[in-house]
Protein backbone atom coordinates (compact mmCIF):
# COMPACT_ATOMS: atom_id res chain seq x y z
CA UNK A 1 0.00 0.00 0.00
CA UNK A 2 0.92 3.63 -1.01
CA UNK A 3 2.08 5.77 1.42
CA UNK A 4 -0.64 8.66 2.05
CA UNK A 5 -0.84 11.76 3.96
CA UNK A 6 -3.71 14.29 4.05
CA UNK A 7 -4.01 17.66 5.16
CA UNK A 8 -6.83 19.20 6.43
CA UNK A 9 -9.07 20.59 8.70
CA UNK A 10 -12.12 20.05 10.96
CA UNK A 11 -14.60 21.99 8.96
CA UNK A 12 -13.72 20.77 4.87
CA UNK A 13 -16.24 19.31 3.53
CA UNK A 14 -13.94 17.98 0.63
CA UNK A 15 -11.41 16.42 3.52
CA UNK A 16 -14.47 14.71 4.92
CA UNK A 17 -15.15 13.26 1.50
CA UNK A 18 -11.79 12.27 0.91
CA UNK A 19 -11.81 10.66 4.11
CA UNK A 20 -14.75 8.50 3.57
CA UNK A 21 -13.10 7.53 0.43
CA UNK A 22 -10.15 6.27 1.98
CA UNK A 23 -11.53 4.15 4.61
CA UNK A 24 -14.37 2.63 1.92
CA UNK A 25 -11.13 1.66 0.21
CA UNK A 26 -9.49 0.58 3.18
CA UNK A 27 -6.90 3.05 2.34
CA UNK A 28 -4.23 3.41 5.32
CA UNK A 29 -3.59 7.05 5.89
CA UNK A 30 -2.06 9.77 8.05
CA UNK A 31 -3.45 12.87 8.97
CA UNK A 32 -2.63 16.14 9.68
CA UNK A 33 -5.01 19.09 10.63
CA UNK A 34 -3.43 22.19 9.37
CA UNK A 35 -5.99 24.20 11.27
CA UNK A 36 -4.18 23.79 14.63
CA UNK A 37 -0.82 22.45 13.66
CA UNK A 38 0.87 25.51 12.23
CA UNK A 39 4.46 22.85 11.63
CA UNK A 40 1.98 20.50 9.31
CA UNK A 41 0.80 23.38 7.74
CA UNK A 42 4.13 24.92 6.57
CA UNK A 43 5.21 21.40 5.59
CA UNK A 44 1.87 21.31 3.58
CA UNK A 45 2.39 24.52 1.80
CA UNK A 46 5.85 23.71 0.61
CA UNK A 47 4.71 21.00 -0.65
CA UNK A 48 2.02 22.33 -2.48
CA UNK A 49 2.04 26.08 -2.76
CA UNK A 50 -1.78 26.24 -1.62
CA UNK A 51 -3.33 27.29 1.52
CA UNK A 52 -6.67 25.57 0.19
CA UNK A 53 -7.10 21.68 1.77
CA UNK A 54 -7.27 19.13 1.10
CA UNK A 55 -3.87 18.21 0.32
CA UNK A 56 -2.96 14.70 -0.48
CA UNK A 57 0.53 13.27 -0.43
CA UNK A 58 0.38 9.95 -1.89
CA UNK A 59 4.58 9.07 -2.40
CA UNK A 60 4.98 12.41 -2.99
CA UNK A 61 2.57 13.12 -5.83
CA UNK A 62 0.57 15.94 -4.66
CA UNK A 63 -2.74 16.61 -5.28
CA UNK A 64 -4.58 19.53 -3.92
CA UNK A 65 -8.79 19.60 -3.27
CA UNK A 66 -10.46 16.17 -3.89
CA UNK A 67 -11.26 14.84 -7.19
CA UNK A 68 -12.12 10.53 -6.76
CA UNK A 69 -10.70 9.94 -10.45
CA UNK A 70 -7.37 11.23 -9.80
CA UNK A 71 -6.44 9.77 -6.04
CA UNK A 72 -7.75 6.69 -7.36
CA UNK A 73 -5.34 6.70 -10.67
CA UNK A 74 -2.44 8.12 -7.54
CA UNK A 75 -3.27 5.07 -5.53
CA UNK A 76 -3.70 2.37 -8.45
CA UNK A 77 -7.09 1.47 -7.57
Amino acid sequence: MKKVIIYSTPTCHYCKIAKEFFKEKGVIYEEHDVASDTEQRKVMVDKSGQLGVPVIDIEGQIIVGFDEATVAGALGI
